[in-house]
């Protein structure tokens, strides 16, 4: 394990607690992906300690990620991150009140050593233990305010019900947030979601792994009228997306384009436009959201993005405006809690924990988990 792709973003032990009370005490493992992350949450919204071991490096070299090389990784780094983790709080596995960790859905070798972990020591310790679902802990993250919040949007008590559009490398998905484990399916992705278009745009303009960021910062360069990409189900009543044929499209745009004429304006020009599709699409489709009945009859208040692809510039600034237009409230996770992370297990864990939903007997790991059968 490389102690240079170590990332530390908690705020350290210092953290104040907001009652007299003493607050719960929650460590959070997640191991669904290429990510190794623990973090010590407690239920007065502080953040202990948070680290995370990216494993990109490792992956870069493929364009992607690998599942068999994530599993080895995640095996030699967990228990190093986890003891990290306790020594960054000031805290010992005695002072946890519950442990969690993610079960699901993911890469199952990645999610298989992340809960064996969290097992072995719920336990050895005998402290309840909470089977975490990876997708709830994404859309429940937002409700975690920063304490160290530089954008307002992450300054914001995200109460129920929500309307949340989860969009990440696997999933991209609009859901009505009822409650903890209470979930409405609005639309979903038909084929690819946002997150794995922008990696494979990104990868066929040799861009580098991962795309998201690399489009993103590229497409601020660049015209966003320069070429013309389709906006797949625009057209279309509901709330479903589609983004296959926008990849398809980019595909066919540069087979066409000679490499010679691939200069840096082009690729600017061209992520820029490919992204302008995208936003298109997330606006047209939540725009319909807004006006389905279920959501009119809910009524929430707060609009809310989560998920790694929620740390794009134009995608937060496009429902930011969506929010502001229909008077709603627009919240989003601070961007080191966007992508995966040990914070949102642990916060969710909290959540679960605090309406009494612990595991009881045992728990199989999942790699498909749909929010809709919590």
């Amino acid at each position: 394990m490389s102690k240079e792709n170590i990332i530390i973003t908690d705020m350290g032990a210092s953290a104040s607690n907001k009652h007299s009370t003493k607050p719960v005490l929650c460590l959070g493992i997640e191991s669904s992906c290429d990510e190794t992350s623990a973090a010590i949450v407690d239920s007065d919204k502080n953040i202990l300690a948070h680290i995370i071991y990216s494993q990109i490096p490792e992956h870069q070299k493929y364009g992607g990620v690998v599942p068999e090389l994530a599993a080895r990784a995640h095996i030699l780094a967990i228990d190093e991150i986890i003891k990290l983790t306790l020594e960054r709080a000031n805290k010992t596995i005695a002072d946890m009140d519950v442990i969690a960790a993610t079960a699901g859905p993911g890469l199952i070798g990645g999610v298989l050593v992340g809960w064996m972990a969290a097992t072995g020591i719920a336990n050895a310790t005998n402290k309840p233990l909470v089977a975490v679902n990876h997708l709830e802990g994404h859309a429940l993250v937002p409700r975690l305010k920063s304490t160290s919040a530089t954008d307002s949007a992450t300054d914001i008590d995200v109460e129920f019900p929500y309307l949340l559009i989860l969009a990440s490398g696997g999933h991209c998905q609009i859901l009505l947030v009822q409650g903890v484990g209470k979930y409405e399916l609005i639309g979903q992705t038909l084929d690819d979601s946002a997150g794995e278009a922008f990696d494979k745009v990104a990868k066929m303009l040799g861009l580098g792994y991962p795309g998201g960021p690399i489009v993103d910062k590229r497409a601020k360069e660049g015209d966003p009228k320069k070429f013309h990409f389709p906006r797949p189900l625009c057209d279309k009543p509901g709330c479903d997306f589609s983004f296959s044929g926008i990849k398809t499209a980019a595909r066919m745009l540069l087979d066409k384009t000679d490499e010679s004429l691939r200069d840096e304006k082009f690729i600017n020009d061209f992520c820029a436009s490919f992204q302008a599709s995208v936003v298109d699409c997330i606006i047209n489709r939540l725009t319909n959201a807004l006006h389905d009945e279920r959501i009119i009859n809910a009524a929430p208040k707060t609009l809310v993005v989560a998920g790694g692809v929620a740390k794009n510039s134009a995608i937060r600034s496009a429902i930011e405006n969506l929010a502001n237009k229909f008077n709603m409230q627009f919240a989003a996770p601070p961007m080191n809690l966007c992508t995966d992370n040990g914070a949102m297990i642990a916060w969710a864990g909290l959540e679960n924990y605090k309406i009494g939903n612990i595991v009881k007997e045992p728990v199989a790991p999942r790699p498909r988990w749909p929010l809709t059968e919590l």
